[in-house]
């Protein structure tokens, strides 16, 4: 079950979420292929982030999935949010970081 978690400086109170979690699911799903019924997303919004000295809009984000994760699946996701959460909360690409974690990678390390 991949699970993408979002967090943002930007104020989500009057925001419409439905259509961010339902672009990032389907996005997901998509490009690590999975269904969407097992990806999960989970969005926060309004915390403290600071990115190259200032407080204008900017996202991090996490994701952990148990396999599917190649450079160019990387690739794609980083991408793909970038343009989901610049188009639906106006932050710049330049301004999110995303963290790719495959938990089959971690458990076959420890196999070595």
């Amino acid at each position: 079950m991949p699970c993408l978690y979002i967090s943002t400086n930007v104020n989500l109170d009057d925001v419409d979420k439905d259509p961010i979690f339902s672009e990032a699911t389907k996005a997901v799903a998509s490009i690590i292929g999975r269904p969407e019924h097992l990806v999960m997303v989970i969005l926060k919004g309004t915390l403290g982030i600071s990115f190259n000295g200032n407080k204008e809009p900017a996202a991090y984000a996490e994701i952990v999935s148990m396999g599917g994760i190649t450079k160019q699946v990387k690739r794609n996701l980083i991408a793909t949010l970038g343009t989901i959460l610049e188009a639906k909360l106006s932050i710049p690409r330049a301004r999110f970081f995303l963290k790719v974690y495959d938990t089959t990678a971690a458990g076959n390390c420890s196999k070595l």
